[in-house]
């Protein structure tokens, strides 16, 4: 049976909702106020787009950091609700940011700074690693630089990691090895790696962080049921990373989302190919239905994983 949000909705005021924490979301993207590739195409539905995470179980998101002018974005708006947090860091195709800046000590220093004298809402140090696919953006030697620069980030500021992991294993693995005792744990996020990737990455005390583009082919739906549910973490990484039609997990969303295109939007409804935080339920109902698992079950330890990593001090 296919639920519609509203019914599924319904259902869980009747049962136990599920409790989600979504651990990457770009609320930072102008579309979550209307605004494609510099134009407007219909009202700002922000706040929206949080109300229908919450009917659907949402507890906290934390909103991703790309680089020091995106993370005073991304804390600005975990200001603005309980809900919400954020991680501060460079992301890999954003490394050229160090020394665009003139002076790349003190791009660190900002960064560092910013986390420290924001605990109550910076989380986590991210998104940051490296990503071979994208070497047009930044190229290596500067990826390879400032992955490593940004571990005094996360010993200054103590906070854990959020990592992001793309055609670069070994280096990837490498860096954390050799920095291993500088920081408390993290999650590589939107994993799309091998088996044997999996297994080193927890092997290390890391957990992996699953989304729509961590389910597109059968070969990454077996990778995710080889990682062990007590090192498994779940976001949606909106506005992108959607489970799409032609994806081998979408055969087992059971809940879905009336949506309308951009273009034609109207109050109530998703648009259409814009992830959003509600969205994480299809992403549990694939993992659950693929793992053979509770799906109640997997989403408590889910969310008890989270809250040992990011949350220990917060309710």
């Amino acid at each position: 049976m296919v639920l519609t949000i509203a019914k599924f909705c319904r259902m869980a005021t009747n049962t136990s909702a599920f409790k989600f924490i979504d651990i990457g979301v770009n609320l930072t993207d102008h579309v979550f106020r209307g605004v494609y590739h510099g134009s407007k195409k219909h009202e700002d539905d922000f706040y929206d787009v949080i109300q229908r995470s919450k009917d659907i179980g949402m507890k906290k998101m934390i909103i991703t950091g790309g680089n020091l002018k995106e993370s005073l974005e991304a804390l600005e708006i975990a200001k603005s609700h309980e809900m919400l947090y954020c991680t501060v860091g460079c992301h890999p195709t954003r490394t050229n940011a160090f020394e665009k800046s003139g002076d790349p000590d003190k791009y660190l220093v900002d960064l560092i700074n910013l986390a420290k004298s924001n605990s109550d809402k910076i989380v986590a140090v991210g998104e940051f690693g490296l990503d071979y696919d994208r070497l047009q953006f930044s190229p290596k030697e500067t990826q390879l630089k400032y992955f490593e620069k940004q571990m005094d980030l996360a010993e200054e500021a103590k906070l854990p990691l959020f990592l992001h992991s793309r055609n670069c294993s070994q280096d990837f693995l490498d860096i954390i090895k050799r920095n291993r005792h500088r920081f408390s744990g993290g999650v590589v996020h939107s994993f799309t790696g091998s088996k044997e990737e999996a297994k080193e990455i927890v092997d290390q005390g890391l957990y992996i962080g699953i989304n729509g583009c961590s389910l597109k082919t059968q070969e990454n739906i077996e990778t995710m049921c080889s990682i062990p549910t007590d090192k498994l973490m779940i976001e949606t990484d909106a506005p992108w990373c959607e489970i799409k039609a032609t994806h081998a997990g979408h055969r087992f969303i059971k809940t879905t989302f009336p949506s309308k295109k951009k273009e034609k939007w109207e109050k109530g409804f998703c648009v259409k190919s814009r992830n959003e935080p509600a969205h994480i339920i299809e992403v549990l109902e694939v993992m659950a239905a693929s793992r053979n698992e509770d799906i109640t079950q997997l989403a408590d330890v889910m969310y008890q994983n989270t809250m040992s990593v990011f949350f220990p001090d917060k309710p």
